[in-house]
């Protein structure tokens, strides 16, 4: 059992280094598209919303303080 283990490791390690070139050229490097653009714009706008709440948060307990004194 042991021995048909140590082949099968053995054999998926060398299927790993038999893969082929990909192809095309390595050198160009991966463009930024809509879909990172809209991931950050997707974080700003969450961060805006994030500080309002918090702002009308604090507002709300300051006229709450005001009210009660």
């Amino acid at each position: 059992m042991k021995k048909l283990l140590l082949l099968i490791a053995l054999f998926c390690s060398f299927s790993a280094f038999a893969q082929l070139d990909p192809g095309g050229t390595p050198d160009v490097g991966t463009p930024i598209d809509g879909g990172v653009s809209l991931l950050i714009a997707g974080a700003i706008g969450y961060g805006v919303k994030k500080y309002k709440e918090e702002r009308k948060k604090k507002n709300e307990s300051e006229n709450e303080n005001k009210n009660n004194n």
